[in-house]
């Protein structure tokens, strides 16, 4: 899917992937670029097998540069994860042990709590062919598994870094259902900013004759404020609203409909003849 839009931030906060002994640099590729889908930016690699940089793993990204320039290269895994204080370990398959076993939606939850609270944070993905080893997922606080067909279990690295990616992006959006993060520009409107279109949108109807019989008017103007006023605007809705009214607005309450030619627009007066020559 394409959607890439330079012009806004790019998203690089959230808990760092950590990839134990990557083999393919076409996958931590692939990674990268799942994590920059979801706004997550910080890899780490432990001993990836072919070596880093690797140029097929640049070339998978598909230009998540700033995740694959910005990745770190440790000898252990101890290394990788001593400055972090809380760390998940990734499996599709059942582990004996004490830890805490999470879903992915339940670990995000938990990971984003973490994180707003200061601690860093990390989540470890093994090998692609067979995962983390015990002595690997011991060193993490909890585990997270993902409800998969179990006679079909496999996961490749990209796609379990791209479920819990998503997932945690879905614990920064105001309400569970957005599909997005909204910028600046795209603010809910506020009671003035609808207040002011009812008001304007009032003026020109009545200006042009609209309200009649005038004894129904007021259930008139309850009915379009009652279909107006639900919520769901936003401040450049309620703006594009008014352009379209004010577009309209060729009367006023000060020059009603009868009391002569509309007032010229803009467009009126690009259209005006020039001096000497003549209408058709």
């Amino acid at each position: 899917m394409a959607g890439t839009d330079k012009l806004r931030t790019l998203m690089t906060e959230g808990p760092a992937v950590i990839l134990v002994e990557p083999q393919l640099g076409e996958n931590i590729g692939m990674v990268a670029r799942a994590m920059a889908n979801f706004g997550l930016s910080e890899l780490r690699l432990v001993k990836p097998r072919d070596g880093w940089p690797n140029a097929k793993a640049q070339a998978a990204a598909s230009r998540a540069d700033h995740v694959i320039e910005g990745a770190r290269v440790f000898d252990t895994l101890e290394d990788a994860i001593s400055d972090l204080n809380f760390v998940l370990a990734t499996t599709a398959r059942v582990r004996d042990g004490f830890k805490p076993v999470r879903g992915p939606v339940e670990a995000a939850v938990a990971l984003r709590s973490r994180f707003d609270s200061g601690q860093k944070c990390g989540i470890l993905y093994g090998r692609e062919r067979w995962g983390l080893e015990n002595e690997e997922v011991s060193l993490a606080d909890e585990i997270v598994t993902f409800p998969v067909n179990p006679a079909f279990a496999s996961l490749n690295i990209a796609q379990a870094v791209l479920l819990m990616s998503y997932e945690w992006l879905k614990t920064g959006l105001a309400h569970e259902n957005e599909t997005a993060f909204r910028g600046p520009d795209m603010q809910p409107a506020e009671k003035a900013d609808m207040q002011g279109l009812f008001d304007h949108l009032e003026e020109v109807l009545d200006a042009r004759g609209y309200f009649r019989p005038l004894q129904k008017k007021h259930k008139m103007v309850e009915a379009l404020r009652a279909v107006l006023s639900r919520q769901g605007f936003f401040k450049p809705e309620v703006r594009l609203l008014r352009g379209v009214i004010r577009s309209l607005d060729l009367y006023s309450r000060q020059r009603p409909r009868g009391s002569g030619p509309p007032l010229s627009t803009d467009a009126d007066a690009l259209d005006a003849p020039s001096e000497g020559d003549e209408r058709p």
